[in-house]
């Protein structure tokens, strides 16, 4: 078991250096001077971690895939690592997916969140249901956790022990462990936990806990408590699923008044769902949300960093627990980056189509096309084209639309609209484009109006009309 005062040193080096994970490059922070093109680049500058929850069956997709290994320097096993897929009946262990996971990591120089050991939800009918006695049940608990833990030892940074252990009022969930061992399967679970893996870190994690409130207080008794009596804990988790305009306030204190007690926090599962449909002055809100919730975290010098559950709207888990409520993460159904990704991106200290420091290159010369490719009744599709005289690194197209036009989707591009003023930036993945070289992205607008193609702007340079 790693001594207390060890543990101390561990959590207050987290604002300095990404300990105990395998980061892309040096894990001390980076001159905050250096241009960043990715959101991972931003949080490495920042020493923080940026993560996202990851899909199994999701893998296999190539812009999936592309988008997971480049923006995130962290990556948590969604649901390949709960008990119910990794020990579905006693005694019978299923590694492969969550092996997967550690492999694409590994390969992608990304730290690994472990997912979750003790959790009421998900557990496989033979937990749930099956009667035992309190001595039972907590052999049963300790066996789980030490063959999940022997297998990915030195393989997982972070393990979130025991998930969602409280009620909403602050008091215990009656979950089957509550139920039949009491309180101290909690304290059982970490001192379990820290003598299969001594360098993993170890949390507890749970949701609508990010503002202080009865929930956030009955979580901080506890984990106060846990210290006091020398339980090995490292970390609380704040899932942070939130709702567009109902953000707590006071996320950074309550952050803070955490971290003050010696432990580590942790943004762990972040959305930020909109009710159906999401119109752009809503997703620009979201991404001044998302922004907010980085930008607390930064704030505190224990906030070791953020993950978002799931990067796009396709993968979202949101639409199938929370009716006519989606549009939570950073990129939309077709993985183009939404205003929100810009958002993150500025949580982080980074500049949206220029990472931190100087924004896009200046241009010498540019063509630009601006062509309605389809119009109908309610809505149109347009393609614009620029073409530069000379090389560019990052880009920033702006044009205006006529009063009442908005834009509805868009891609290859992250776009927003402030009235109609349309600004649109570069992806990640298209930034740099050659001498004679063009840029290209389209959208779809909410009106099939004939109108005059706008005058063109590339880095504040007016375009010629080609």
């Amino acid at each position: 078991m790693l001594s207390l005062v060890r543990r101390a040193a561990v959590v207050f080096a987290a604002g300095a250096l990404l300990s105990g994970a395998a980061m892309h490059g040096s894990a001390q922070a980076q001159d905050p001077s250096t241009q960043a093109e990715t959101l991972r680049e931003a949080a490495e500058a920042q020493g923080k971690f940026i993560g996202s929850a990851i899909a199994d069956h999701r893998l296999s997709d190539a812009t999936y895939n592309g988008i997971a290994s480049t923006e995130f320097n962290s990556v948590t096993a969604e649901n390949v690592m709960k008990w119910e897929s990794i020990q579905p009946s006693r005694g019978s262990f299923n590694f492969a997916a969550g092996d997967r996971l550690v492999d694409f990591a590994q390969a992608n120089d990304q730290q690994v969140w472990g997912h979750t050991l003790v959790w009421h939800s998900q557990l496989p009918d033979w937990v749930e249901n099956g009667g035992f006695d309190a001595a039972e049940l907590t052999e049963i608990t300790d066996e789980h956790i030490t063959t999940v833990m022997d297998h990915y030892e030195g393989d997982i940074a972070y393990w979130d022990v025991v998930n969602e252990a409280f009620n909403e009022d602050g008091t215990f969930r009656q979950s089957v462990f509550q139920q039949t061992i009491g309180e101290e399967y909690i304290a059982n679970a970490f001192r379990t936990a820290d003598a299969a893996d001594p360098n993993a870190k170890l949390c507890i994690n749970d949701y609508n806990i990010e503002g202080a409130n009865a929930k956030s207080n009955g979580m901080y008794d506890l984990v106060q408590g846990l210290l006091a009596d020398g339980v090995p804990i490292d970390c609380v988790g704040f899932q942070s699923h939130l709702i567009l305009d109902s953000i707590p306030g006071d996320i950074q204190s309550n952050l803070q008044r955490f971290a003050d007690l010696g432990l580590e926090v942790i943004v762990t599962e972040l959305d930020i769902r909109i009710t159906m449909p999401a119109d752009s002055a809503e997703l620009d809100r979201q991404a001044d949300q998302f922004e907010g919730v980085v930008s607390a975290c930064l704030a505190v010098d224990g906030c070791a960093g953020v993950t978002v559950w799931g990067f796009g709207d396709a993968d979202s888990w949101v639409p199938d627990v929370f009716e006519g409520q989606g549009a939570a993460c950073l990129y939309d159904e077709s993985y183009q980056p939404k205003p929100a990704y810009d958002g993150v991106l500025a949580g982080l200290g980074g500049t949206p189509g220029g990472g931190p420091g100087p924004g896009p290159d200046p241009v010498e010369g540019c063509l630009a096309t601006y062509q309605v490719t389809s119009r109908w009744n309610a809505g149109s599709v347009v393609q614009v084209g620029v073409t530069v005289e000379e090389a560019v690194s990052g880009w920033s197209v702006s044009f205006s639309l006529p009063a009442g036009e908005s834009v509805t989707s868009h891609w290859n591009t992250q776009l927003t609209q402030a009235g109609t003023t349309v600004t649109a930036r570069n992806a990640p993945y298209n930034g740099s484009i050659p001498a004679g070289g063009t840029l290209s992205f389209g959208f779809q607008t909410n009106s099939g109006a004939v109108y005059s193609a706008p005058v063109v702007s590339l880095n504040g340079a007016v375009c010629d009309a080609a």
